[in-house]
């Protein structure tokens, strides 16, 4: 099945600020925040179990209970398990996304690209999500952001592992794509350089935005487009950069900086 034909709209919902990102979301706002997505006719959700530690998707599952399952399209991620046992969230080790998710659950998160861990992964999200399917799974931060200099050795972890166990899980029909979640362009390219297994789609966040776009435009998207997969562009206002929005841990910037920096530059025509 072609990426294309999975995928219900242009439009998604990203479910990062369900787990509470950055500040403490209280449930009814979350999940009212979901019903209007719904009632604007949004059927694509992404979602995680790092998005506090499983209060996203526990969120979610809340919310779209009572939705019709063959209406809507699900994608979440793999790379870390949540487990009942509890530990200090301030002391989570993550790269340049610490502090992101300190409202989140106190659930130990544990990072792991192996085989076991990836179904355990998906297991535990299908629990929380109240569903008995999910249509597109993504590696998630098998970057530099998250591991600095150790995300090399990551790849190769995911590559013997959660690759292979994503490759089963779509030839079973558990789910119908995979993928690469991450916020830099380098483990996508590093991938499409593999013989195998190989991935149907990308998630690449906050590097298509009028802020940060050319290695995306020019390499990339060209490479994965010729190899006929598919690409979501998450974080399109960079985290709120664009918007003013001041939740986020991206400075907004100046109106006058804003217009000279559209001044300074060629920009890809953005239709939302």
């Amino acid at each position: 099945m072609a990426f294309n034909d999975i995928l219900p709209a242009k439009l998604g919902f990203g479910a990062a600020p369900l787990g509470n990102m950055f500040r403490d979301i209280p449930q009814e706002e979350a999940l009212a925040t979901v019903d209007a997505a719904w009632s604007d006719g949004i059927r694509y959700y992404d979602n995680a179990p790092f998005y506090g530690a499983g209060l996203a998707e526990l969120r979610m599952g809340e919310a779209l209970a009572d939705k019709p399952r063959d209406e809507y399209v699900i994608s979440t991620k793999v790379g870390r398990v949540i487990l009942d046992e509890l530990e200090d969230v301030s002391a989570r080790e993550q790269g340049e996304k610490s502090g992101v998710f300190a409202h989140g659950r106190a659930n130990k998160v544990v990072n792991d690209y192996g085989y076991d861990a990836t179904l355990r992964s998906i297991e535990g999200s299908l629990e929380r999500l109240r569903t008995d399917r999910i249509e597109i799974a993504f590696v998630h931060d098998l970057a530099r952001d998250f591991w600095g200099d150790q995300w090399i050795a990551r790849f190769e972890e995911a590559r013997t592992g959660a690759f292979r166990a994503l490759d089963r899980l779509r030839d079973e029909g558990v789910i119908k794509a995979w993928g690469l979640g991450v916020n830099l362009v380098e483990p996508i390219e590093t991938i499409l350089d593999l013989q195998k297994p190989q991935p149907d789609c990308f998630l690449l966040a906050g590097r298509y935005t009028l802020l940060d776009h050319s290695r995306s435009l020019q390499r990339v998207m060209p490479m994965v487009a010729d190899r006929g997969l598919g690409i979501i562009v998450g974080g399109p206002y960079s985290s709120g950069a664009l918007v003013g929005d001041r939740t986020s841990n991206t400075r907004p910037l100046h109106p006058k900086s804003w217009i000279a920096w559209l001044g300074s530059r060629r920009s890809p025509s953005v239709m939302v």
